[in-house]
């Protein structure tokens, strides 16, 4: 019986609390409701906040000269580079808003608990002690993680950009906060860590630059030889296949060597992002071609032998 009397005392005891939490949480429903809505309203500005300025990246601040190829097409026309400015854009602004609403999530459910009469010092400390271990005990992952979000709020390299991160380089096949995928020109699929890259050399990234090297013999004369290029590439320029490919008239900017085999010529073309290596094995192409119809010769091994008499001999020796 005294058991009995015991357990029927902690049940009513226990209904007792229950009734004792109903009434508190109905005075305080009005203020929890009131927290509540005002986080609702907060959030629901700051994301239209994150909006207007996703809005505004998208359009952009710079001329689209750069990726429009030559300045006749159309500026309503969708590029690469707009593409590639509005995916970036949206990307910063999803991970503003998920940033955004856990702090004022985390704010409101704080603000709840303090107004019901519990204790958040424990609930404060612990946050505290917790981000203190993630801070020691995930440092690597914490550097991953603040790379990425600074790799793509500078918009350092998206998605299908060529680029070379010191240890592996290739196409960037997907990037998040933590890791960038690459793919090499063998098929090799590369993970690397957003801490662990130090400098990032992106090929594609508003435009690129054909740089080729023409070599002739030294028994040509340049003066013929700058003609003859000359001719390639603005017949190249002036191809209708490459508008918008190449975006500025061609140079040649000189000779760049000499030895006694060759004479190196540097000619350059300022073409669209990705485009620099199909331009430079057409032109290549091209240029041979040409070559061959004019009789202009590629450099070969030149080797000279002397021969010398007994008496030519004797002559330099006096």
């Amino acid at each position: 019986m005294p058991a009995a009397l015991t357990l029927i005392s902690q049940v009513v005891i226990s209904q007792d609390q229950w009734q004792d939490l109903g009434k508190h949480l109905a005075k305080k429903a009005g203020v929890l409701v009131l927290i509540f809505v005002i986080a609702v309203v907060v959030q629901f500005m700051l994301h239209r906040l994150i909006d207007r300025l996703v809005s505004r990246a998208e359009e952009g601040v710079l001329p689209g000269r750069l990726t429009n190829g030559k300045l006749g097409r159309s500026s309503s026309e969708p590029t690469p580079g707009s593409t590639r400015r509005v995916q970036r854009a949206k990307t910063v602004g999803t991970l503003l808003k998920s940033i955004v609403s856990g702090v004022v999530i985390a704010i409101a459910i704080t603000m709840m608990l303090a107004e019901l009469g519990l204790d958040i010092a424990p609930i404060l400390a612990s946050a505290g002690i917790l981000g203190v271990a993630l801070g020691f005990g995930s440092q690597t992952l914490v550097k991953d993680y603040l790379s990425g979000i600074f790799m793509i709020f500078e918009d350092q390299y998206g998605v299908g950009d060529v680029v070379d991160v010191g240890e592996a380089s290739g196409t960037v096949e997907a990037v998040s906060l933590r890791v960038t995928r690459l793919r090499d020109t063998n098929g090799t699929v590369w993970y690397v860590r957003n801490g662990e890259i130090i400098r990032v050399g992106n090929m594609s990234q508003n435009w690129a630059r054909t740089v080729l090297d023409v070599q002739i013999s030294s028994r040509e004369d340049i003066s013929h030889v700058r003609s003859v290029l000359t001719d390639v590439i603005e017949d190249m320029w002036r191809d209708d296949d490459y508008e918008g490919v190449i975006i500025e008239e061609p140079e040649i900017w000189g000779i760049e060597a000499i030895t006694p085999d060759a004479i190196t010529l540097r000619v350059t073309l300022k073409t669209a992002p990705m485009e620099q290596w199909r331009v430079a094995r057409v032109l290549r192409e091209r240029i041979k071609s040409r070559f061959d119809h004019e009789g202009i010769q590629a450099p070969y091994p030149t080797s000279y032998v002397m021969n010398q008499t007994p008496a030519d001999t004797e002559a330099a020796e006096q």
